[in-house]
């Protein structure tokens, strides 16, 4: 088990290192190389791939940076992750980033683009507007056009042009690294003990600040030990956990839930690193057409993404009914109003699919878990009592 434990202590400094030192430093191994910081959710990082560049993800501080300077920004009714990046900026925790993309989360990561600008932090700044509309015709030819947009950013800073098949190459080096993580969640779903959810939390959220090719060969190692068996069950109840989309729950929290009783056997943790849910083609002649309709067609639920023609609440029930979940945790950051707006629809939904429930409310830099802990646990116990 040495092995296991040298791969989560590595995923662990990886995705917690505020200064993004493995970025950095592959950065700093060819001049050419460009550091695009982007938030959650969802970015398609193929494109940077494919034209020297890489993403690095934009988390917040969480519980490891007090926030002084960012409160000056934001009004106190506003979630927490905007005021944590803007601290992290101030204090040069990002000078060494290029540029950053901001894609259309809320209103608030609209206005915090801005922020970045009037700051000058970065090379360039760009708020990517994701489509709401799912016709390929409609949406899926703006999603291409912002793409470019994208692209030409990086073009003006190496001057590397995009090609077909390195394209292709990018979009399969990442379908790998999205089957790898599926099928952790997949070992997970039958054997939850062999890995916490903790541990997967370090190992994905470490794919966003280091090369694809790294995280890669990371994952492949972790899936052949997980595939054995490993660990020991412990009578816990199977939930799903959703809500945790943007503003990332702290380390303390996720552990919290695990603790009183739940094996989290899904969850919108990181879901940019699962955004996707089949293989994008990575033979195409038009690949950005290739992420475009990839997008259009198989993306995963989000609080942020309106498609009416397939309710959110009903793909939710769908993914708690396939992991054998017992019930389903909202966990809403604090003052997160797509969140928030979504949690009622869900209920009410679930109540008519007799899906059972809780949900609470947490901040990124929470460190109390007392109350939630005991929510969690009552949760689980109930639900024992009424399979017994």
């Amino acid at each position: 088990m040495i092995k296991l434990e040298n791969l989560l202590g590595k995923c662990k400094e990886y995705a917690f290192d505020l200064d993004f030192n493995r970025a950095k430093q592959w950065k700093e191994e060819s001049d050419y190389r460009v550091l695009v910081g982007y938030m959650p959710i969802y970015f398609p990082r193929e494109i940077l791939h494919a034209v020297g560049a890489m993403g690095v993800g934009i988390f917040g501080g969480g519980d490891r940076k007090q926030i002084i300077k960012g409160d000056a920004y934001y009004q106190s009714y506003i979630c927490h992750i905007p005021r944590s990046i803007i601290e992290l900026a101030l204090d040069k925790h990002m000078e060494h980033l290029d540029g950053f993309i901001f894609p259309s989360i809320c209103d608030v990561i609209r206005n915090l683009s801005g922020i970045f600008k009037q700051l000058n932090v970065g090379k360039f700044v760009k708020y990517m507007d994701f489509p709401q509309n799912f016709l390929p015709e409609v949406g899926g030819k703006f999603y291409q056009d912002e793409m470019k947009h994208v692209l030409k950013y990086i073009k003006e800073l190496n001057g590397v042009e995009l090609t077909t098949e390195n394209l292709n190459h990018s979009i399969n080096l990442y379908n790998k690294n999205r089957r790898l993580i599926e099928h952790i969640y997949n070992v997970r779903q039958e054997f939850p003990w062999r890995l916490s959810i903790e541990n997967v939390y370090h190992v994905i959220r470490a794919g966003t600040v280091i090369p694809v090719e790294e995280h890669n060969e990371i994952l492949e190692e972790l899936c052949a030990i997980i595939d054995e068996d490993i660990g020991t069950p412990m009578d816990k109840i199977k939930v799903v956990v959703s809500g945790a989309f943007c503003e990332q729950p702290s380390i303390g929290l996720i552990k919290a839930i695990e603790e009183s009783g739940c094996y989290v056997v899904d969850d919108d943790y990181m879901l940019g690193s699962r955004m996707i849910l089949a293989d994008i083609d990575s033979d195409s002649d038009n690949p950005l057409e290739s992420i475009s309709n990839a997008y259009i067609n198989h993306s995963q639920y989000s609080s942020s993404i309106y498609d009416v023609h397939n309710p959110k609440e009903y793909r939710l029930a769908k993914i708690a009914k396939e992991r054998g979940a017992d019930g389903v945790i909202f966990a809403s950051a604090s003052f997160c109003d797509p969140s928030l707006l979504d949690a009622p629809i869900f209920q009410n939904a679930f109540d008519k699919l007799g899906l059972r429930y809780i949900a609470f409310q947490y901040s990124e830099n929470i460190n109390q878990y007392k109350v939630i802990k005991e929510q969690v646990g009552t949760f689980s116990d109930s639900i024992k009592l009424w399979e017994d």
